[in-house]
């Protein structure tokens, strides 16, 4: 059997559509060598400088690895975006392909032909899908692309306008999953607080909760990527009421400023940002996540203070930061730049910050009993066994080491009651007190 090698690059969102190549090709045997490869693919990132720079770098490697005859293929963002440049400057790639084909990529190999559909791929009822990383965990994508216009985001030039997936495509999915043992499920977007808006329905997240909280076997589910502007208190208080959907909010808010969001073109006040923060911070044992942008044009010094201020004031359990990246086909592209110097200075400062609000979240957790789900041997080796708070989203949130056990042998995929007994450098020392008896 022809063996085949899958490099995933960026987001979960890439993730599931590389998962979908792997279950057009299961014809192959998967390999995580990928100088014994038949056929190489990687899924490439376009969103930012850095995650460009990678993309290429993984291009170059495995071809500069790969066996005689082999065939490399490069698909996703980077070469949606940048399709004409990178035919032409990377001859070491055979075959290239963006983001409309991912359930084509078996006739791409067969046919030797590069595909480029007009329209971005959306997937279906009848999508075939190969999980990676975990036996109980899978995210499910609601929607692709983004009405937005966020001044230095060029996703919607390459990934094109929102268009949802039915509730019924993704409860058939759901329930397929559960039938093959998953439980836990992380549901994404580009902006997921504007599922079925494309269709007409204002409350489209809301009713695709609903329909969830109906499956039998789903343990516990979460949202990811919120768009304030879209997010309603409404929602807020259905995720707060559902038995299934964690009390997890993640709202990348970027900034903070009320001129700043105007300049970000953001379509939203600060006042807004601070009643939905107040409405999830209040929630019986909830779990914020945001991000934020550091250096984008026009932000001056005291707007940048008020940012500190604010994260340093407000409690949230993670935080993700970018420094500014210039990109074209947005609309911060053609305004005055701030200086790298002053960007990279601004982002130490705020990384100090945001350390400290990150360690007191892991602090907090010391003392407490929690619901934790095992993944096996840790991180740090066979002396811990590996594990994630049931709340947590997968890898982002850190790391739970059991060294110590009540109730006999841990199993992956299990769920168990821990006392949490230390912090260590962004991981939580525990000891498991029973098994948990949904």
């Amino acid at each position: 059997m022809a063996k085949l090698f899958l490099q995933s690059l960026g987001c979960n969102k890439n993730l599931v559509d590389s998962e979908i190549m792997l279950g057009c090709l299961s014809m192959y045997d998967l390999t995580q060598e990928a100088n014994k490869a038949d056929i190489l693919i990687v899924n490439t990132c376009g969103f930012i400088k850095s995650a460009k720079e990678e993309s290429i770098q993984a291009i170059l490697n495995l071809h500069s690895i790969r066996k005689k005859d082999s065939l490399l293929i490069v698909t996703g963002c980077l070469m949606q975006r940048y399709k004409d440049e990178l035919i032409k400057a990377l001859p070491e790639v055979d075959l290239f392909t963006g983001v409309g084909d991912y359930e084509k990529i078996d006739e791409l190999i067969i046919n030797r032909q590069n595909l480029f559909s007009n329209s971005t791929y959306l997937q279906s009822t009848n999508s075939k899908r190969i999980i990676t990383g975990s036996k109980y965990h899978a995210f499910i994508k609601i929607s692709e692309g983004c009405n937005q216009n966020c001044s230095f985001c060029a996703i919607p030039t390459f990934k094109g306008r929102l268009q949802s997936r039915s509730i019924k495509s993704i409860t058939e999915e759901v329930e397929d999953l559960v039938s093959k043992g998953f439980k836990d499920f992380s549901f994404i977007a580009q902006d997921s607080s504007s599922f079925l808006l494309d269709k007409g329905e204002k409350n489209g997240l809301i009713k695709l909760i609903k329909e969830i909280e109906k499956i039998k076997g789903v343990l516990v589910a979460r949202i990811l990527y919120l768009y304030p502007s879209t997010t309603t208190k409404q929602l807020i208080k259905t995720i707060i009421d559902s038995k299934i959907f964690a009390n997890y909010f993640d709202m990348p808010l970027q900034h903070i400023n009320e001129n700043m969001l105007k300049i970000m073109q953001r379509k939203h006040s600060k006042k807004h940002i601070l009643e939905l923060l107040s409405l999830m911070r209040k929630a019986k044992d909830s779990f914020l996540r945001t991000g934020f942008i550091v250096g984008h044009p026009g932000e001056k010094e005291s707007e940048f203070n008020e940012l500190c201020e604010f994260i340093a004031n407000f409690n949230f359990d993670r935080i993700s930061l970018f420094a500014y990246s210039k990109e074209e086909n947005t609309r911060a592209f053609d305004m005055v730049q701030i200086p790298r110097s002053t960007i990279n200075s601004r982002l130490k400062r705020l990384e100090k910050i945001v350390e400290n609000s990150i360690n007191k979240s892991f602090e907090n957790r010391v003392g407490q009993r929690v619901l934790v789900i095992c993944n096996g041997q840790s991180s740090e080796g066979e002396f811990f066994i590996g594990a994630k708070e049931l709340i947590w989203d997968r890898d982002i949130d850190g790391e739970i080491l059991i060294n110590e056990s009540l109730c006999g042998p841990l199993q992956i995929g299990e769920i168990y009651e821990c006392e949490i007994l230390e912090h260590l450098d962004k991981k939580l020392l525990a000891r498991a007190i029973k098994k948990y008896e949904n």
